[in-house]
């Protein structure tokens, strides 16, 4: 079984240059918070024939041309056995001209226009990197577009359109209100062959499964066919706002499995309105935390009733949950009034909240409830990464950073990291047996906590560098 990014088919399509485009406008907030105080709609089961044989068109006809086709140009370098090395780079590096290393990639993919003025949301993987994008409408208008905002780790990326304007657009709808069973089309532009609607449920939510990069996905999963090209695609409900954005499917083959996986709306949301503030990339709240789910086994050796939370095993003294009073041993049950049961789920609604705001946490200890105001702060990037290269010795070539907590966050480094991380190892220093990585903590029995304290640490001839590699601590002894 494996993941399959659900866009990148490779097509011969003409791009143009794309060029600057306007600023997007605002006001998506304001919509999706009249969606969250909007009365639920009563559902229901099917109880005719006249029933069972009505149409999704008049959906599809509402949502379908906000759908748009993503077609992107990449030119990509090739390598040679002689790039990473002077000495041959420079006798036979014409031996390759420059003309015959490189060469053109195009792709495509969906994406959803959520603001008149050619605001339009795609996947990252869909358009991250893209040299030319070419966008086509569902009545076959083309623009190009530029990428103002790309987040990969989240798998979001925001188009502006160049020179537009009234054009139709989706209206986002809060992703908690979904519940498993309900409705939904999805649309897109699969294996190239133009617009298509298929037609699904939610099949469960907070699913774990198409996490990119460290793994903080959070996703709707969904029976709705989604195939190759369909990235970037809207998923809508049956009154044709979008719940989410698709993303990735599980598969054995290339194909559709029924199981598929779109962003929620209310992340969606947080990236527009990210991009609306000038912003480039999603900034999400440090945690600061480590922990885990709250399984049958853990509940019953806690003494909790229902298996439910997320059990704390470390906090960073510096993160907002340990100043806010939460310890080891704590039980996280809700942030903001929505259960979180998982670390993925906890990541994924703080970054739904977003940096310079408080949210209530509750929380069990010792079999009692609590609740604490946790101020959403980003990773401290203090004391500073002073990053340092070692010009002389037995260590010449080795880069080092201080490590803080911005660092642990950025490297996904364990909370108790402390000393420097290495970031380049060149000439000399690759004989010591270093590597990118590489956390140094000692030198000679003297802990290193900043990088500037590294150049008096390595004038002896000898030295024994204790340090920390995969998640194991050793030694290396460097020789004179």
């Amino acid at each position: 079984m494996r993941l399959i990014l659900a866009a990148g088919l490779g097509l011969l399509l003409a791009c143009s240059p794309a060029p600057q485009g306007s600023s997007p406008s605002r006001g998506l907030n304001d919509a999706l918070a009249q969606n969250a105080t909007a009365p639920s709609v009563a559902k229901e089961v099917p109880q005719s024939q006249g029933q069972i044989t009505l149409s999704f068109a008049p959906v599809v006809k509402q949502a379908a041309p906000a759908v748009v086709n993503i077609y992107t140009k990449k030119v990509v370098r090739r390598r040679t056995p002689f790039d990473d090395d002077p000495f041959f780079r420079q006798f036979f590096g014409d031996f390759f001209p420059e003309q015959n290393r490189t060469r053109i990639e195009n792709s495509l993919g969906s994406g959803v226009i959520v603001d008149p003025a050619g605001v339009v949301v795609s996947n990252h993987h869909v358009v991250g990197g893209a040299d030319e994008i070419t966008v086509v409408l569902n009545d076959r208008r083309e623009f190009t577009a530029e990428v103002i905002f790309s987040d990969e780790e989240s798998d979001l990326a925001v188009l502006q359109l160049d020179a537009a304007a009234g054009l139709p657009s989706l209206e986002l709808r809060n992703s908690d209100t979904l519940e498993v069973g309900d409705l939904v089309l999805a649309i897109g532009n699969p294996f190239g062959v133009g617009q298509t609607v298929t037609s699904g449920i939610i099949s469960a939510l907070a699913r774990p499964g198409g996490a990119r990069n460290r793994g903080r996905g959070y996703f709707i999963q969904t029976d709705a066919p989604i195939n190759p090209g369909n990235s970037g695609g809207a998923l809508v409900d049956m009154t044709g706002r979008l719940v989410g954005v698709n993303t990735a499917i599980v598969s054995r083959s290339g194909g559709s499995n029924g199981i598929g996986f779109a962003v929620p709306a209310n992340l969606v949301a947080r990236v527009i309105e990210s991009a609306n503030e000038g912003q480039t990339m999603l900034e999400r709240p440090w945690l600061g935390l480590r922990g885990q789910s709250v399984t049958g086994e853990l509940a019953e050796a806690l003494g909790i009733l229902v298996p439910r939370g997320i059990l704390v095993d470390q906090l960073h003294p510096d993160s907002q949950f340990a100043r806010a009073g939460l310890a080891s041993g704590d039980i996280l049950t809700a942030i903001e009034g929505e259960d979180v049961n998982s670390p993925r789920e906890l990541a994924f609604r703080v970054a739904t909240l977003g940096t310079g705001r408080s949210a209530r946490v509750s929380y069990l200890r010792d079999g009692s409830t609590d609740e604490v105001v946790v101020d959403l702060q980003s990773a401290p990037d203090q004391p500073a990464r002073a990053e340092l290269t070692v010009e002389a010795g037995r260590l010449a070539g080795l880069t080092v950073s201080t490590i803080n907590p911005a660092v642990i966050e950025e490297r996904a480094l364990p909370l108790s990291a402390r000393g420097l991380l290495v970031t380049q190892v060149r000439g000399p220093a690759r004989r010591a047996g270093l590597k990118p990585g590489d956390i140094l903590m000692a030198v000679d029995g003297t802990e290193v906590a900043q990088s500037r304290d590294l150049p008096a640490l390595i004038t002896k001839p000898r030295m024994v560098l204790e340090l920390q590699r995969g998640g194991k601590r050793g030694t290396i002894r460097v020789d004179g």
